[in-house]
């Protein structure tokens, strides 16, 4: 059996290449990357395919804001369109075709044509179901969004009309698409592989502390104003709140003119893996509020480091760990529960303890890449039947 992935990116089709390879099983990996940023992935040069000319430039132009959004938008369009029959044009023989959602339309269809199965891998909710979640967010803060390209999203539904099988790394997402009218015989959960290799504890929490961690990039999608507004409610005379990830100068206004943001938080910007274990490792606690995601493997490094985690239902936290002892699951938008995790733990260092060594035990049963690739061969020898 052979199989050719398609991605605009890296993201995790190159670790899914590289089992793949392993198996003897990959006939070619598209990417819209220049070559010369794919010489650590650890594949043949002859298996790596790459399309940059349209999609290099627009993530290295740093002046898009001043092209305006109907242009921008249109490259984007263009991107995706330019890329998808590339792929057409240059498909390998193959049993199975998998193709990341939004620039797969015309070569998942042609691999059919070919007699080959197609497979969209959409690593996050149900497109609609994304925009819908999005722009209620917006909404409620006050925030303009102008939400996802119709042009995306018609191309995307299209995809999954398509696919002979649509695959997401999480409970959650699978539920978006059974909900919104997709069977779910069509739909397989494929969660991704945590490699956990670099994240272990390395200090305990300070005592008679409560630090608090949020990991990840600063936007509403990522709830932080429902943190914020937790955090505010926490009662604890050594709290701390610390964000590490991609920060946002508007919303940390936002955040200011709303009364939410205190004054001893740190903003931390991009921390390297080798240093985020140190700082997931002497927290007491991190939060990952999200309002949508794929599967948010930051939770996973967390219990690595002994850390406890709070997530919300729609972080993949329930493929991660369970609820009431790992960690907590709460509803979206929910700053009461979070709040009540929070007192919780700071209330009951016995808890955290217990909860801290249960993470430890949990991720041991984590699978890596190794076992996401053999699911994921499984699952195409499984449509090939």
């Amino acid at each position: 059996m052979k199989i050719a992935l398609s991605t605009m990116g890296t993201f995790h089709s190159f670790d899914l290449a590289r089992e793949l390879h392993a198996q003897g099983s990959l006939a070619a990996i598209f990417t819209g990357y220049p070559r010369f940023k794919l010489k650590n992935e650890q594949l043949p040069a002859h298996l790596i395919r790459t399309f940059p000319w349209v999609h290099t430039p627009y993530m290295a132009f740093k002046g898009k804001d001043a092209l305006g959004r109907k242009v921008v938008r249109a490259w984007e369009q263009l991107d995706r369109t330019t890329f998808d029959r590339h792929v057409v044009r240059s498909m390998p023989d193959c049993d199975v075709f998998v193709g990341l959602s939004s620039s797969t339309l015309y070569s998942g269809q042609e691999a059919q044509r070919r007699g080959a199965r197609f497979v969209c891998d959409r690593g996050s909710s149900h497109i609609r179901e994304q925009d819908a979640l999005l722009r209620e967010e917006h909404e409620l803060w006050g925030q303009p969004y102008e939400g996802i390209d119709p042009r995306v999203v018609d191309r995307e539904e299209a995809e999954y009309d398509s696919a002979d099988c649509i695959t997401v790394p999480s409970t959650f997402n699978l539920r978006t698409f059974v909900s919104r009218g997709i069977s779910p015989d069509k739909v397989r959960r494929l969660p991704y592989g945590v490699n956990l290799g670099k994240f272990h504890p390395t200090a305990p929490p300070g005592e008679g502390r409560f630090d608090v961690l949020f990991a990840g990039g600063m936007n509403l999608r990522k709830g932080v104003p429902y943190l914020l507004q937790a955090y505010q409610a926490l009662a604890h005379p050594r709290k701390s709140l610390t964000f590490a990830g991609s920060p946002s100068p508007d919303l940390i206004s936002l955040m200011r003119e709303r009364g939410l943001w205190p004054q001893e938080a740190r903003v931390l910007g991009h921390v390297p893996q080798d240093q985020l274990k140190h700082l997931m490792s002497r927290s007491h606690v991190m939060v990952l509020p999200s309002i949508e995601e794929g599967l948010a493997l930051v939770q996973a490094q967390a219990l690595a480091c002994g850390c406890p985690v709070i997530g919300t239902g729609h972080t993949g936290a329930e493929d991660l760990f369970e609820d009431h002892e790992q960690g907590f699951i709460v509803p979206i938008r929910q700053s009461d529960a979070i709040a009540q995790r929070l007192q919780q733990l700071a209330d009951d260092p016995g808890l955290r303890a217990e909860m801290s060594r249960k993470a430890l035990i949990r991720v041991r049963s984590a699978g890596g890449w190794r076992d996401y690739g053999m699911q994921a061969r499984h699952l195409y020898q499984e449509l090939m039947r």
